[in-house]
This record gives structure tokens, C-alpha cells and sequence, in this order.
């Protein structure tokens, strides 16, 4: 299963509350299986979800975590880990055998630096473009942008503005949840740090179509995404999306 054209889920969501586990998956992950083949599942076969947890260090809890949701969800999920070495030979004949290569939350700093030292970057651009659908939470969702609000350098938050720029956005995540998150995406939209800030409050994601963006969806009732842009006076206007309720 690809995707029609190159896709991108760039959220602060994805994971539910389950009764007996740490947690599952929500109408948010199944977006992502849908977007890979356009129709859902195919041929009977289960969707396969790669995770890719280097923000986190890899940690081999959270992914047997991760292995226990997709359990309960039906989809078949293996890991890509790059701590301390990489756990498979050739990384883009791997990640080519998934419809969904869903990145984690964590540091998108430490993010960025170990997969340009492992040649993610150009690996991950040419599989978007050939229709695995890219995907993710947080910092998995900052990475796609030229760049966005990031703890990842400390308590205080902070302007992160190299990363990977599949699309010609800055992103802001947790937006309605974490106090500094919003004033400081439109300060630096404002002094033109970034042209144009895409935002997601916890439970909302948003859709691309190549670099366009195709729509907001959420999975959490009353969740939001924004736009956030320069007027010509220099201030900023914060624009709410039309959200799609995933069910």
C-alpha cells in the first residue's frame, strides 16, 4: 500500500487511553494506515507500521509498548532503531516494505543530528515521494517542517530552524497544552523567523498533499489546529482550521 502522491500526517496525537494497557492506538494511526492505500487495507493483509523511535532514544519499553498497541489495533508494527548501531543491514530497503513510517516524540534535536549521521534524511525524502506515507507525534511531527518550538535544548522553549523541510512550514505541537508553545511560534513568525506556522492542539493532525495542506482533522473532541501568519504591519493573525472529527 502507497500513498497517491506524497503524504504527510504531522500531529500531536495518536495514542489513546486503553483499559489495560499503557495505551492504544486511535482514529489518528487508522488516518495514517487509510492515507497509505487510499481505501484502507488491501487483499486481506494487515497494514505494517514502521516506528522509529530515535527521539527517544530508542527505548525499548515505550516500544514494547508501542508492539502491545498495535496488538490490540491489528496492524503488524516493527521498529527501526539506530541505538547504538543501526538494527537492520540496509535501512532504505527496510523502511520501503512499510505503508507507514510513524516518527515518536522526544528530542527532535537529538532527532535530526542521528539521522543525518545516518543518511535518514535523503532516505526518508525519497520513500515520501514514492508513497510511504511519513507520520508522526511531536517531534515526529516537527522534523517534516523547516522547523518549529522545541524543548529539546532545555526547560525553556526554544526556536529549532533546521530541520528536515519536506514542507515549507514551521509547526507548532502541543499548541493548546504547554503555556510557552503559542506566544513563541508567533514571535518567531513576527521577527520572520518563520514565514508561516502550522499548529496542532493535543489530539488534532494535519494532512499534505505534496507540501500543500490538504486538511486538519482531530481525534479528540473540541482539539483544534491553526494557522499562524505575518501581517503586513509586522504583527501576527492566528487563523483557526476547519477540523474533520476522526471517528
Amino acid at each position: 500500500m502507497t500513498a497517491s502522491c506524497p503524504t504527510i500526517l504531522a500531529t500531536s496525537a495518536g495514542f489513546v487511553p486503553h483499559p489495560r494497557l499503557r495505551f492504544t492506538f486511535g482514529p489518528m494511526m487508522a488516518l495514517a494506515v487509510d492515507l497509505a492505500s487510499e481505501k484502507g487495507l488491501v487483499d486481506g493483509r494487515r497494514a505494517r507500521i514502521c516506528v522509529v523511535g530515535t527521539a527517544s532514544g530508542d527505548d525499548a519499553r515505550f516500544q514494547r509498548d508501542m508492539d502491545e498497541a498495535a496488538r490490540d489495533s491489528g496492524y503488524e508494527l516493527h521498529h527501526l532503531s539506530l541505538f547504538s548501531q543501526p538494527n537492520v543491514d540496509d535501512v532504505e530497503s527496510y523502511l520501503r516494505g512499510f505503508d507507514v513510517v510513524w516518527v515518536n516524540g522526544g528530542s527532535v534535536v537529538n532527532l535530526l543530528a542521528v539521522w543525518r549521521a545516518h543518511g535518514l534524511p535523503e532516505i526518508l525524502r525519497t520513500l515520501w515521494q514514492e508513497g510511504v506515507v511519513l507520520a508522526g507525534i511531536s517531534a515526529g511531527s516537527l522534523c517534516w517542517f523547516r522547523g518549529g518550538t522545541t524543548d529539546s535544548f532545555g526547560p525553556e522553549l526554544a526556536p529549532v530552524t533546521d530541520a528536515l523541510g519536506f514542507l515549507p512550514y514551521s509547526n507548532s505541537v502541543h499548541h493548546d497544552s504547554e503555556d510557552g508553545r503559542r506566544p513563541l511560534i508567533h514571535r518567531l513568525v513576527a521577527d520572520g523567523t518563520f514565514s508561516e506556522a502550522h499548529c496542532t492542539d493535543d489530539g488534532a493532525g494535519l494532512v499534505y498533499r505534496g507540501t500543500e495542506l490538504a486538511e486538519a482533522v482531530t481525534e479528540k473532541e473540541g482539539a483544534s489546529a491553526w494557522r499562524v501568519r505575518r501581517d503586513a504591519d509586522g504583527t501576527t493573525a492566528e487563523e483557526q482550521l476547519p477540523t474533520r472529527q476522526l471517528v
